[in-house]
């Protein structure tokens, strides 16, 4: 029976970070295949239709693009009701810390997701602001932190006691992936995918931006193979050097991608696959984060 339980608290929570990870990814397809406008009202796709119309004047194509992704959101919040309902029940036997925590994260994926959907009306609303296209991306990597989170949390993943100069220098590292992706979504909503023709881009000089992203990158891959050294200098905790090796691997594959793109005129395929990499790069740091910062057990009073 506890078998049975955990494989249905694994699924739900499992399918709840890909699913939310899904939504940057075709959010991604919806910008870079100009179709930020297939639907061009919301709720409603079109007119008084929640669906495509033949013959609408943005296209079929672009209208089913925009419309897949709003019905992938529709199973998102099925699944967010689900992991939510079953964190309530799930946490019932944890100490009352662990029970908040877990609490807490479920409702920030209810909170999350109706925040999403606003947002995403604003941006159709506004015809695809990039000030509300970017809001809309980095709302997501803050639902996706926190419903990996979750999963870990309920899951019981293994968490690592670390020393002090490991925990700073691993969120210094989070805070820097945090500002590379936030500069990622500079670059874009600078440059030629905006999601439409007629889109508004932001006010920055594309190349500076660029190179400020480049930057940051570096920076972080430098900062992650000190930290990489240090636990093959200590030589134990070895899940955790795994941990590190993976999110060093992601970043570098980024890096490759990011300047192949920038030489090559940015093409949609290169963009994609650098959006889905910033999306692996990020889950990959918050699990690393997850598995070392273990509270130090303390020790007894005299």
């Amino acid at each position: 029976m506890k078998l049975a339980a955990k494989a249905t608290q694994k699924y739900i929570l499992t399918l709840l970070v890909i699913l939310q990870s899904a939504i940057v990814v075709t959010g991604g397809a919806v910008r870079l295949t100009g179709s930020g406008l297939g639907c061009p009202t919301w709720p409603q796709c079109t007119g008084a239709s929640y669906k495509p119309v033949p013959h609408q004047a943005q296209g079929a194509l672009h209208a089913w693009i925009e419309f897949g992704n709003r019905l992938i959101t529709v199973l998102l919040v099925l699944v967010i009701l689900l992991a939510t309902v079953g964190a309530l029940f799930w946490s019932r036997t944890y100490e009352i810390r662990a029970k908040r925590k877990i609490q807490a994260l479920a409702a920030v994926q209810i909170l999350g997701i109706v925040a999403q959907i606003v947002v995403g009306g604003i941006t159709v609303l506004t015809h695809l602001n990039p000030y509300a296209v970017a809001s809309h991306f980095l709302l997501s990597i803050v639902v996706i932190a926190a419903a990996l989170s979750l999963r870990n949390r309920v899951l019981e993943r293994a968490r690592f006691v670390t020393e002090r100069p490991i925990r700073q220098l691993s969120q210094v590292i989070l805070a820097l992936t945090a500002l590379v992706i936030t500069l990622g979504t500079l670059v874009t909503g600078s440059g030629p995918h905006a999601g439409d023709a007629s889109a508004k881009r932001f006010p920055f000089d594309t190349r500076s931006v660029a190179w400020l992203h480049a930057d940051s990158v570096i920076a972080l891959f430098c900062l992650s193979i000190g930290l990489y050294l240090i636990f093959v200098v200590k030589g134990n905790q070895l899940e955790l050097k795994y941990k590190v090796g993976q999110f060093i691997a992601i970043a570098l594959g980024q890096g490759i991608i990011g300047y192949t793109q920038y030489f090559t005129h940015v093409p949609e395929l290169l963009v994609a696959a650098h959006l889905l990499g910033a999306t692996l790069l990020w889950l990959s740091i918050c699990d690393f984060a997850f598995a070392s910062h273990a509270l130090t057990p303390k020790k007894n009073l005299p």
